[in-house]
Order: structure tokens, then sequence, then C-alpha cells
């Protein structure tokens, strides 16, 4: 008994271990749908002539822009000037834009797409049955979406002893 004594009265003078402990459980899941997007821009009415040995009457017009329609163009008129010599006449024309009606905005839906000269358009995604959930024994789920989806879940675990 008295050995038994002896130890307990040993041991209750023993240095303690004392030590911190941190344990983190971080979870996310990200989903993403992919929105439609649309650029747009307007390419302008070029003219342009050139010739040699020609002689031009009447020289090439562009109309006039108005809303809503587009500039016009009325060819030339010319003549040889050396008949018999060579002779070369050139005359290009690109028709421009017109100047598009506004495009409207409504419920973060844009019902017509402006399409002019230069237009980029990507479709949206789909989300289809883009889901993901996260159990409290922190099993995963990641369900995939249609086109123009993402799902991404993460799980970080960390544990710290000091």
């Amino acid at each position: 008994m008295k050995r038994l004594a002896l130890l307990a009265i040993a041991l209750s003078f023993a240095p303690t271990a004392h030590a911190d402990i941190i344990h983190k459980i971080q979870s996310s899941i990200q989903l993403t749908v992919d929105g439609a997007a649309s650029q747009a821009s307007r390419i302008g009415s070029t003219l342009s002539t050139s010739g040699n040995n020609v002689t031009l009457g009447t020289a090439p017009t562009l109309g006039s822009l108005t809303p809503g329609s587009a500039v016009g163009y009325t060819p030339g008129d010319w003549s040889v000037t050396t008949a018999g010599d060579a002779f070369s006449y050139s005359e290009s024309f690109i028709e421009g834009d017109a100047t598009p009606s506004v495009t409207t905005v409504t419920s973060g839906v844009t019902p017509t797409l402006p399409m002019l000269g230069n237009t980029t358009t990507s479709s949206g995604g789909v989300a289809g049955t883009l889901a993901g959930t996260i159990a409290s024994d922190s099993a995963m789920t990641l369900t995939a979406g249609g086109a123009g989806t993402t799902a991404i879940g993460q799980i970080v675990t960390e544990l710290t002893v000091k």
C-alpha cells in the first residue's frame, strides 16, 4: 500500500504534457452556368475606283446614311480615253451596316441580337441536372449539367499540432 502511495505521489510531481490540437474542415461547391454573349461591330461603307486610259464621266457616289437604312451606291460612268490602247478600270463598293435600332434588355434577356458586319455570338449554358451536395460525413456528389456548365467541389482537412 505504501508503494502505491509513493508511486501516486511520484507521478503527481511528474511534468504534464500540453499540446494544442486544431482540426479544421472546410468544404465548398461552386456551380456555374455560362451566360450568353454577343458582340457586334458595325462596318462602314467603302468605295474605291482606279484605272488607266479611262475618262470618268460621272463619279460613283454613296447615298446618305439615315437611321434604319444602309448607305446605298450609284456606280460611275466612264469611257476609254484612247481607243485601241490598253485600259483598265476597277470600281469596288462594300455596303456598310445600316444604323441598327436600339438593343433592349428586359429581365436580363435580349429578345433580339443585332447582326452587323462583324458579329460574334456565344450561346449560354444549360443548367439541366447541374447539382452538388456535401454530406455531413464529407461525402461529395457532383452532377454534370448541360453544355456550358461547370461543377467544382473541394474538401480541405487541416490538422495542426503545436
